[in-house]
């Protein structure tokens, strides 16, 4: 599978705390490992929160005070991630790596398609504003099932595989998986990426219905299906979580 950061994915907290700075709250995940030997903290681009990391023996008075200590850094870090931006009118959203507008056509035909306007390409959607959301989120997740199914057709062909089943999800921690049946999970947030991204992280998850590890064998599979998989890592270790903060609700 190929997650988020190319780190392990932290178990799920087990308390969540609330450390007051400068007339703001800040809410922290606190996570116990028993593997872990100090506290560390980590805003999370992705799900736009905190997580404190600690030892299995520490108290829940050590991890306040740790929070509390770092609280100022806690509000810098948060106070730089990207803003949401929610699927209305004006909006700018990626798809397939280009900006689009959203654009709201009431009184047309249709649900949602893009065009090319002389100010850029647009994402037009007609029907009521409070609606204008969810059809924008429902388009993308078709466009998404689209692209994916196709890649995926592709590589599998090539390995001499049946197409797998796919699922598309919303995951935080992950933008695809395979598991050990050989069915296959995407974000579908893959669409809002350039074109080279989703085809390289398809080609990893084929690569897993072989190879259900990381190992040497897994990585020249997978750079047999995609050569550039280094440039294509790089940039979802850059960009990849900044495509979270598009529509945040449309999960």
């Amino acid at each position: 599978m190929l997650r988020l950061f190319e780190r392990q994915t932290p178990a799920e907290p087990v308390a969540l705390i609330e450390i007051a700075h400068a007339g703001e709250v800040f809410c922290v995940a606190l996570r116990c490992l028993s593997t872990s030997r100090r506290f560390t903290l980590r805003v999370r681009a992705a799900t736009r929160d905190v997580l404190l990391t600690m030892p299995s023996r520490s108290s829940l008075c050590s991890a306040r005070e740790f929070a509390e200590r770092h609280a100022a850094w806690i509000g810098a870090r948060l106070a730089r991630l990207p803003r949401p931006v929610a699927f209305e009118p004006s909006a700018a959203t990626p798809l397939r790596g280009v900006n689009h507008t959203i654009v709201h056509r009431p009184d047309e035909r249709g649900v949602v398609w893009t065009e090319t306007s002389v100010s850029g390409p647009l994402i037009c959607v007609t029907g009521e504003r409070p609606h204008i959301a969810r059809r924008v989120a429902d388009f993308l997740k078709r466009e998404a099932r689209k692209d994916i199914e196709a890649a995926v057709a592709r590589h599998a062909e090539r390995l001499g595989l049946a197409p797998p089943r796919i699922g598309l999800r919303d995951t935080a921690s992950r933008w695809g998986s395979c598991s050990s049946t050989g069915r296959l999970n995407f974000s579908w947030r893959l669409i809002l990426a350039p074109p080279e991204i989703l085809e390289y992280l398809t080609a990893h998850e084929v690569a897993h219905i072989l190879h259900m590890n990381h190992s040497p064998a897994f990585w020249k599979l997978t750079r047999r299906l995609f050569p550039e998989t280094e440039r294509a890592e790089a940039w979802l270790r850059r960009h990849g979580p900044g495509l979270h903060r598009f529509g945040a609700s449309a999960g």
